[in-house]
């Protein structure tokens, strides 16, 4: 047993996730009932990726806090900046690429249960009113706002306490970072599961049908991973920023794309950024608060699915009306992850801005869910991924 063990850590992660991504679409693909059979280890390995976070995510930024001592330097505010430029440029993106390839959707009539924000008050309503959430709720429901705030406080609070407390919040926090490398480990197993079950039970022949949404979708999301987010750091730092932005995409963009969610993936950027030797009161704060507002990838969603809406319909988009869609979409995004549906639901808002009615918009929320195997998997990868990215770009050890 220790040999296996050990054969399994010398091999390395990366590799090990990568052949749990190859066994996956094999199994899937051959024997459709084992892939499906298999999803209980994706199940299980998600479960376990939400069920620490929230809790890692609250001990984490307390023991950062109450340790903090005067004289040392945070780099929060400009990993803040770059989250809300690096959305903005990804809304702009969506929008060029949009009016470059026009597409025209197949609508569709289904039911949407949840219910979407009429205004963006109402989006950034709920987002402020999660930072006074009950704290015990807060963790229990994953509300990563009221998890920060809550964690802020306490953690100031606590500044003062005696040394053997502030220890005792120390050795907590280590004992939960522990927990979260041996969940990380079952990584492998964990992808292998998720890819066997969806190749299994889905396929992508539903896919087919909205092959050039997608495509245009996927193109805006690589352009910003592979070419505006390497420029924004290459600005940032001064060095050449493939070495960090394909590590940033190989270990966090990864899993982020088969556990499709921000909150599972926080561990994982944990994990990563201790790796990379990024200071750990920053990282602590800004990697959570990433996965809240942080949401490049759903400005891309809202944007290329309601202009293709706007173009079906043959409604003429003005560059003014498209600046202002960027806008209201990099804020919406922002607020994506306090909303039920995420970015998806946030579709009927933009469409306003052009008078779509809301039966059409809903029926394009209709069409998100369709293609969400691939949509929501390539967003969820670009948004976390950059968490990490834009924090190491801003901590001393890249910055310059």
């Amino acid at each position: 047993m220790n040999s296996l063990v050990t054969l399994y850590q010398r091999i390395g992660l990366v590799p090990l996730i990568i052949i749990g991504l190859i066994l996956g679409i094999l199994i899937g693909w051959l024997a459709p009932s084992v892939g499906i059979a298999l999803g209980l280890l994706g199940t299980l390995f998600v479960g376990a990726l939400k069920a620490v976070a929230p809790i890692l995510v609250f001990v984490l930024v307390l023991a950062a806090i109450c340790q903090h001592r005067s004289g040392n330097k945070v780099y929060v505010k400009p990993v803040l900046i770059l989250y809300i430029f690096g959305t903005f440029l990804a809304a702009l993106t969506a929008v060029t690429a949009s009016f470059l390839f026009p597409t025209n959707l197949v609508l569709v009539n289904s039911t949407i249960e949840q219910i979407p924000p009429a205004t963006l008050k109402e989006v950034l309503t709920t987002l402020l009113m999660n930072l006074v959430a009950n704290p015990v709720n807060a963790i229990a429901n994953a509300n990563y706002m009221g998890i920060l705030a809550w964690a802020l406080v306490i953690g100031f609070a606590l500044r003062h306490a005696s040394d053997s407390t502030r220890s005792v919040v120390a050795d907590f926090s280590d004992a939960i970072s522990q927990v979260v490398k041996w969940v990380i480990a079952t990584a492998p197993l964990g992808i292998m599961g998720l890819v066997a079950n969806t190749v299994a039970e889905t396929g992508f022949e539903a896919l087919e049908g909205y092959a050039r949404i997608l495509a245009v979708l996927v193109g805006c999301m690589l352009f910003i991973a592979l070419v505006v987010n390497p420029v924004i750091v290459a600005v940032k730092t001064g060095k050449n920023p493939y070495p960090l932005v394909l590590t940033c995409l190989q270990e966090s963009g990864i899993t982020a794309f088969f556990t499709r969610s921000s909150a599972a993936n926080i561990p994982v950027n944990m994990n990563l950024a201790r790796k990379l030797g990024l200071h750990e009161d920053t990282y602590s704060v800004t990697l959570p608060l990433g996965a809240t507002i942080n949401m490049a990838g759903a400005a891309i969603t809202i944007n290329v699915l309601t202009l293709a809406a706007a173009h079906t319909l043959g409604i003429e988009v003005s560059f003014g009306s498209a600046l202002l869609l960027s806008v209201v979409a990099t804020i919406s995004a922002c607020g994506a992850s306090g909303v039920a549906g995420g970015s998806l639901l946030l579709i009927p808002l933009a469409c306003s801005l052009f008078s779509i009615p809301n039966d059409i918009a809903m029926q394009v929320v209709a069409i998100g869910f369709i293609i969400g195997v691939i949509q929501d998997s390539a967003e969820t990868a670009l948004n976390s991924s950059t968490d990490v990215l834009f924090t190491a770009a801003a901590d001393p050890k890249y910055a310059r």
